[in-house]
């Protein structure tokens, strides 16, 4: 097996296209724990640790700039305010150690449907690109685009995750899991939810309940619909016990989960609705006091 350990980003990236098959690693939460246990046996490994880029991100006021390799923990203790979706995803992720040295673009690499980030990320927008790059130059693939099956995604072999752009928040966003136990699990299942009121949209995502991570598209357009109709934006008035309840079942309706150790099919659908009902109210009863607030 090839170790390769680059210095700089342009030698990982010339590294990368002249070992298209090196499996890379920076936190090495995941792709230790294949190796252990001889899931995985690359040609090769490329260590990214020595690039420190990817270790810092950025905000110029409407959109974050996230370096693959923030930690978890730096997340969650610098990036509350402008990402407060990811930051809440980002406490049910292993345990503090696994915090401090996993971060989104491992999550976004492995790909897994039940990874924390994914329904936190596809929440936060349609406006939430990875960043590409490889020899030939980068890409900006929307989040909606990259998820291509299981563990599988829609990077080329000579590309690597540099960073993903995350709006900043506009509204209150959540998110919710559901596990055997409070840290150290894989989800069952896990919902994101989000408010944008400046364009008029909400923001879903499902994670742990189908081939990849997916939006709720119809749950979303659902409630758009009854939030313009009913000038709810503007007012913050309550939504409803039947809006919430229609929300959830849209949520569980999106959902194609399998039966396996964690869970059965029946109970993540039945997970994702009391979720998705959950998290619709906590964000909108935030929603509400900020309308009250500034009146």
């Amino acid at each position: 097996m090839e170790f390769l350990r680059p210095a700089t980003w342009d030698e990982a990236l010339a590294a990368k296209a002249e070992y298209p098959t090196a499996l890379p690693i920076s936190g090495g939460t995941d792709v230790m724990v294949e190796m252990n246990f001889d899931v995985h046996r690359p040609s090769a490994i490329l260590d990214l640790n020595r690039i420190t880029e990817l270790t810092e991100w950025s905000n110029d006021g409407g959109v974050v700039r996230l370096g693959a390799a923030v930690p978890y923990t730096r997340i969650i203790n610098e990036l509350s305010g402008p990402l407060p979706g990811l930051a809440l995803a980002s406490h049910t992720v292993g345990s503090p150690q696994i915090r401090n040295r996993g971060g989104v673009g491992g999550n976004l690499g492995g790909a897994s449907p039940a990874g924390d980030a994914h329904p936190a990320l596809l929440a936060a927008g349609r406006d939430v690109f990875v960043e590409a790059c490889s020899v030939r130059g980068t890409r900006m693939i929307a989040i909606d685009d990259f998820y291509v099956g299981v563990k599988r995604n829609s990077l080329e072999q000579d590309e690597l995750i540099r960073a993903v752009h995350i709006p900043v928040a506009d509204g209150p966003q959540q998110f919710s899991k559901i596990g055997t136990r409070n840290a150290m699990v894989i989800a069952v299942c896990a919902f994101g939810f989000a408010l944008h009121p400046k364009n008029g949209t909400v923001g879903t995502g499902i994670g742990s309940a189908a081939p990849t991570p997916r939006r709720a598209v119809e749950a979303e357009e659902y409630l758009q619909g009854v939030l313009a109709e009913r000038g709810l934006w503007e007012s913050g008035d309550l939504l409803g016990t039947e809006v919430i309840q229609r929300f959830g079942e849209l949520v569980k309706a999106a959902a194609s989960p399998i039966d396996d150790v964690r869970g059965t099919a029946d109970y993540r659908r039945h997970s994702l609705a009391v979720m998705a009902r959950r998290t619709l109210t906590w964000t909108w009863n935030d929603y509400s006091k900020q309308i009250r607030s500034a009146a």
